[in-house]
């Protein structure tokens, strides 16, 4: 029996239409979103800078604590899981290690931007580039270092924020003669520059619908439309779940108990079916003769 890879999964997955890719911080929630029937998952490096490590996303986090987040997804959901590999941890040569780094974990894509470390947010201003030549190694890199040529590498422009839409398109090409396999053109400022970019690429694009920043929020139909091939959402739920966190605090703090706030919780029994903690609670019985009590 042939096993589809990670990689081969996604662009399987992406021929099909646009995808709509929400970033997950942590196993549980890509889990659900397994569940309610989302195509891939996102592990984006501003939620896990965020969530995890309670940082900004500023180039902080380190290749083993990227690597082990996403074998944390991997391990919990059969979907494909695209990595938001910053800069790439160093140059070229250290592009081959986190592209085995993180191969090695099951990822199906790996996305590399072309910023300069101290790398900033992709919608903040500010933001200062690395030659075409230097993100063409690091390409060159990642694709020679890939054990299975489906693993799609991701370049990531944050050119149109910098210089302008049109070195942006110029990198793109660029990008993909060293060997990209999907173009992620980042802060794109309106769906007019959204349509002109795919016009211009032809490659699989990703459209970053992250909230509060430079691109207008555009329906996954319209991008389906202009050409593209996934939507992300990378901080969405992060920023959904902080806020619904943030009023439960102060219910807690004013009321003196959650009572108020059940009916917006997840019951027991919810978080249990979504842990599959009847298989565990199973198994152990099964270990110790079905004599054990659940």
């Amino acid at each position: 029996m042939s096993i589809v890879s990670p990689g081969r999964a996604l662009r399987d997955a992406a021929a099909e239409g646009a995808l709509p890719i929400p970033g997950a911080p942590n196993a549980l929630i890509a889990r659900l979103a397994e569940r309610m029937g989302y195509p891939a998952i996102y592990l984006s490096g501003a939620a896990l800078s965020a969530g995890v490590l309670g940082l900004p996303d500023v180039g902080l986090i380190t290749l083993p604590e990227l690597v082990q987040q996403a074998t944390y997804l991997t391990r919990n959901i059969n979907l494909p899981l695209i990595v938001d590999a910053d800069t790439g941890f160093g140059e070229a040569v250290n592009v081959e290690r986190t592209v085995v780094e993180l191969e090695g974990a099951g990822v199906a894509a790996i996305q590399l931007e072309d910023q300069v470390l101290p790398k900033r947010c992709g919608h903040l201003s500010g933001k200062s580039l690395v030659s075409t030549e230097s993100m063409c190694a690091k390409i060159r890199a990642a694709v020679g270092a890939r054990s299975d040529p489906d693993l799609v590498i991701i370049a990531r422009t944050d050119a149109r924020g910098v210089t302008g839409i049109e070195d942006a398109i110029e990198r793109a090409e660029a990008y993909l003669a060293a060997g990209a396999d999907w173009i992620f053109p980042e802060a794109l400022a309106s769906r007019e520059e959204f349509a002109r970019f795919a016009g211009a690429v032809d490659a699989p694009l990703l459209a970053n619908m992250t909230e509060f920043g430079k691109s207008p929020l555009l329906n996954i139909s319209t991008l389906d439309e202009l050409g593209y091939a996934g939507v992300l959402y990378p901080v969405t739920l992060l920023r959904v779940a902080m806020k619904a966190i943030e009023a439960a605090l102060a219910v807690i703090a004013t009321e003196g108990t959650q009572e108020s706030l059940l009916d917006l919780m997840q019951t027991r029994e919810e978080l249990y079916d979504l842990l599959n903690y009847e298989d565990f609670a199973e198994r152990d019985r099964q270990y110790f003769g079905n004599e054990r009590n659940p």
